[in-house]
């Protein structure tokens, strides 16, 4: 069975990832079940470009079919922070801290502004270095208050409207169907079944 490795250190993440592919003829991998150690800094100025150096510094170390995100939280009424810099808001904090952080900055903030969206790239990369790229988006608001105990990250605190809930709330099944990664991942799942496996 072929392997497909997913470029990232978060267990919460590559559970996601398994959960979506998993119909598909494809062992799905991480590094650290490959033994793979790798720092690949963050230095793109897009999504896309920190997708791209993840995937193909991933697939060159391991040789294998490699998948590699890089998402974040865009929120109107900071100015689309904290964007590409997501995952390192707020320094060296959790992700308590970090949405708590947000909570924080947006305090006396109505609700009619608190638009926001989850983005993500999803880069696709061979051990040859060819790549293909998809996104994907989940638009939203912020919460005043966190709520919910599933997923990881921003979730506690990003509702969606149509849901009546947050992402946090969501089941887990329900989130796999409807959030920004999984609508990348359902478009990466086209890309292997159409281009990977003829």
């Amino acid at each position: 069975m072929r392997r497909l490795l997913i470029a990232t250190g978060n267990p919460g993440k590559l559970k996601e990832y398994r959960e979506i592919f998993k119909e598909l003829a494809l062992a799905v991998t991480s590094p650290q079940e490959e033994g793979i150690s790798l720092f690949v800094e963050e230095c793109g100025r897009s999504y896309a470009e920190n997708a791209i150096l993840k995937a193909r510094a991933y697939a060159r170390a391991s040789g294998l079919l490699t998948l590699a995100d890089d998402s974040g939280l865009e929120v109107e009424a900071l100015g689309g922070a904290p964007g590409i810099f997501s995952s390192r808001y707020g320094g060296k904090a959790s992700d308590e801290e970090r949405y708590r952080l947000i909570l924080d900055r947006m305090k006396g903030i109505p609700r009619e502004k608190r638009q926001a969206r989850f983005v993500c790239f999803a880069a696709l990369a061979t051990a040859q270095g060819e790549v293909e790229i998809v996104e994907g988006s989940c638009p939203g608001v912020i919460a005043f208050a966190p709520r919910g105990r599933h997923g990881f990250g921003y979730d506690p605190v990003f509702y969606l409207p149509q849901q009546g809930c947050t992402m946090a709330e969501l089941e887990p099944e329900v989130k796999n169907r409807i959030s920004h990664r999984a609508r990348a991942a359902f478009k990466i799942k086209k890309v292997l079944e159409e281009k990977i496996w003829q």
